[in-house]
């Protein structure tokens, strides 16, 4: 036990350290490429911190335990917007540009409502819901037209912190970058699965395990990464980390898998896991539309929400 404490300590300074670092590189990598930071954060940081979750699902899919695929895409979604969003929105008010707010953002709507129809079979045909072969490559489909996007957004780059000088040098800011991504990635394993062993040592049944441990666990990296974001005054950074890291989720972590390997089973899923991934995903626009920022007003409501919902799966036996 004490060994798995250690371990779990070790594992959270790494993940912090990683994640000071991570942010560092990525900004001076947009800086040193005159890139907008927001594209930034929606691709190199929303990869690098979806990492933990494509190696989870990965792993799930090979091992027949596909519940802990979907469970982790839905679980994490949720997490990001409802947990993490809401977090650092108390910490200090989000800026959210505002074409973020009208493309970004409804993407992320836009695929969570994807998502939620391949799932629920049972609406339309009287199946078992499932997510076939033919839903990932569906899937993978509708993430190439994101891809795509942001193919549009380099070729008409337009760089709004041209004024602001790197802190590093282009390939320092690559090293630290890449450095940051290992760091990230190993410390949110260590943590998992020194938690999890520490969890079970308590006696917590492994399905417990499952919606606590790994679903926090995989969600780590968004979490460490945008509060030092928001710290370090790169809302771009944090907001397009998040935005990215739920289409990273859907369209890579879900969708490969998947498309690769074969359909998997989602009858474990009820309504309500779906609806609110939805849920956060439309308070996500909602909140930023008017006034293109994040208020601690709204942070409260979906800290409450999340709070709501997690009561629901813990105590009220919910599955995600």
């Amino acid at each position: 036990m004490i060994v798995q404490i250690v371990l779990l300590v070790i594992g959270f300074v790494v993940l912090i350290k990683g994640a000071d670092v991570f942010v560092d590189g990525a900004s001076s990598i947009a800086l040193n490429c005159r890139l907008s930071k927001m594209l930034i954060g929606l691709t190199i940081v929303a990869f690098g911190t979806s990492a933990p979750e494509f190696a989870v699902s990965c792993k799930s899919i090979l091992s027949g335990n596909s519940d802990m695929v979907l469970g982790n895409v839905i679980g994490s979604n949720i997490l990001n917007i409802l947990l993490i969003i809401g977090i650092c929105s108390l910490i200090k008010p989000i800026v959210v540009k505002s074409n973020t707010v009208r493309k970004e953002i409804p993407i992320v709507i836009l695929i969570s409502t994807l998502l939620f129809f391949l799932v629920k079979d049972d609406l339309f045909v009287g199946a078992v819901n499932e997510v076939s072969r033919n839903d990932g490559f569906v899937i993978l489909l509708f993430f190439a037209v994101f891809v795509y996007y942001l193919i549009s957004i380099i070729r008409n780059k337009h760089d709004s912190d041209a004024s602001e000088m790197a802190k590093f040098g282009i390939m320092k800011s690559i090293a630290f970058t890449v450095l940051g991504i290992v760091c990230i990635v190993i410390g949110s394993n260590v943590v998992v699965d020194s938690a999890s062993r520490i969890a079970f040592l308590l006696g917590v049944s492994q399905r417990m395990i499952a919606l606590t441990v790994v679903a926090f666990g995989t969600s780590l990296p968004e979490l460490v990464t945008s509060i030092v974001s928001i710290n370090k005054g790169e809302q771009e950074i944090l907001v397009g980390n998040i935005v990215g890291s739920n289409i990273f989720n859907i369209g890579i972590v879900l969708g490969v898998p998947v498309a690769l390997f074969g359909s998997i089973k989602a009858v474990g899923f009820s309504m309500i896991d779906l609806m609110v991934m939805l849920l956060a995903a439309l308070l996500l626009f909602l909140f930023s539309f008017k006034r293109y920022r994040i208020n601690k007003y709204g942070g409260i409501v979906m800290v409450l929400i999340f709070v709501l919902y997690y009561s629901y799966v813990i105590i009220g036996g919910g599955n995600l």
